[in-house]
């Protein structure tokens, strides 16, 4: 546990301070100083994708580039739910709360940024993925992600790369650890809101969890139908609160953007506070170079590798952009003294009473139900590649990891083990760090890929306008 602690202070921890006005300091940690210049990097080389071709990214997402006669296929805009399944999940509501507790609104703007940068970063990882995706012989259809691209750039034609079984390890300890997160964040929330007993939440989550994940290619088809409706019926009673509050809308703004650049915090000593809460929560829920999407992403059943980076570039889009944003109203437009001296949970719970009453409590716990039981299916789904990488193509060793995360989310419904936790957070931080060992020297096949698209693109385009002359 001490070995651990120290992994986890290393990655997690602020490793630089740089003194600012006002008292205040900028705490960097590791993977802060990896991920921003590796999103930078992605942006600069990409020519700003994220918002040169964000309507492309639309038009992509309406596509259909499965062909219906592969029944194990997975289309683009599938594997764009799957992992918009894993990041919406408590990044978007213990995530945006707790950014919002520690830094206030100011932290919001920085979340923004943060998935902006992101969001390149993202299409380059996928981009990569379905470039060397493998056909799947278990499930069918294809697998990949970081391990697989590590491998080519590490061992060429060797068996397996050390570096890509760390990879891949680091990914499986990682979603072992968020089960037990689930477990618990569920656990307490039915628990506050209808005095559900932790044994029968446990019940139900894992007997439907256990009959999704362990049947054969039912995932996806799930997650197809939770994920729209979480998402739009979020957005919807969003959109409620904001005309039902519109005329308050200009002060959130303007308080955001104030608070963001912290003419109020640098005098308080808080700028350092404002930054670095946005920016760590925004990359913990857009989860862009951690590695975990993109093992969605090579399953992806498309004609070019750019539009799986597309359609990933956009999944951090919707996440950070709108579902976070979405929560953020929420608690900005609640009066102040409403919220005073609240923090966490009950911040977000007080603002929902206000604009629902009793039913905004009730709605928020089966919002969370909902938002971490498609992040559990979610990760086991990116999983997948990952013991097959590391184990073999069996289904002995598929199904052991299936019955582990299982039995995690069990156990996190009863009881909080912080260790577990722990191992989850030193889990992505590792990926992180074995993903962009591979990804910058990767990165230039990326964009080839990328202007390959663009010309094919430009000249499809081109041929169209042509005909509609004639």
């Amino acid at each position: 546990m001490q070995l651990f602690q120290l992994i986890y202070n290393f990655l997690w921890g602020d490793l630089v301070n740089i003194p600012l006005p006002g008292g205040s300091s900028l705490g960097l940690s590791l993977l802060i100083m990896l991920l921003i210049p590796a999103g930078l990097f992605c942006m600069i080389i990409t020519g700003f994708l994220p918002i040169r071709l964000l309507p492309e990214m639309i038009r992509v997402a309406a596509e259909k580039d499965v062909d219906p006669e592969k029944k194990s296929s997975v289309s683009g805009l599938e594997t764009l739910i799957v992992s918009t399944a894993t990041r919406v999940g408590m990044g978007n509501l213990v995530g945006v709360v707790a950014a919002v507790s520690a830094g206030g609104a100011g932290a919001i703007f920085w979340m923004w940024v943060t998935a902006i940068i992101g969001s390149a970063t993202a299409f380059v990882e996928a981009t990569l993925a379905q470039m060397y995706k493998e056909e799947d012989p278990l499930y069918g259809g294809y697998r990949g992600g970081p391990a697989y691209y590590i491998h080519h750039l590490f061992a060429g034609k060797k068996k397996k790369s050390i570096m890509a079984v760390l990879f891949a390890l680091s990914g499986l300890l990682c979603w072992c650890g968020i089960s037990q997160v689930i477990g618990n964040s569920v656990s307490s929330a039915l628990n506050n809101a209808f005095n559900v007993p932790p044994l029968y939440t446990a019940i139900l989550l894992c007997i439907p969890g256990a009959y999704i994940v362990l049947k054969k290619n039912v995932t996806v088809k799930v997650l197809d139908v939770i994920v729209p409706v979480m998402a739009g019926f979020y957005i919807f009673l969003t959109l409620f609160v904001i005309i039902n509050n519109f005329s308050s809308l200009p002060q959130v703004f303007s308080r955001i953007f104030s608070e963001a650049f912290g003419v109020r915090q640098a005098l308080a000593g808080g700028f350092g506070s404002v930054l670095m809460n946005g920016v760590k929560r925004g990359l913990f829920s857009n989860e862009a170079g951690s590695g975990s999407a993109p093992c969605a992403s090579a399953s992806a059943d498309v004609d070019h590798p750019v539009k799986s980076g597309l359609l990933q570039a956009l999944g951090v889009f919707i996440d950070t952009i709108i579902i976070c944003s979405c929560t953020a109203f929420v608690m900005l437009l609640a009066p102040e003294d409403f919220t005073a001296g609240l923090s966490g949970m009950d911040l977000l719970q007080a603002a929902m009473r206000y604009h629902f009453g009793e039913a905004g409590v009730i709605f928020i716990a089966v919002t969370l139900w909902l938002f971490c039981f498609s992040t559990f299916l979610g990760i086991l789904f990116y999983a997948r590649s990952n013991v097959a990488y590391v184990f073999g193509d069996n289904w002995t060793s598929q199904t052991v990891y299936k019955a582990l995360s299982l039995v995690n989310l069990f156990i996190g419904c009863l009881a909080a083990y912080t260790f577990v936790w722990d191992l989850g957070d030193v889990g992505i931080g590792l990926m992180t760090i074995f993903n962009l060992i591979a990804l910058i020297p990767l990165s230039k096949e990326a964009v080839r890929s990328l202007n390959d698209y663009e010309k094919r693109h430009l000249k499809k385009k081109q041929e169209i306008k042509l005909r509609n002359v004639v």
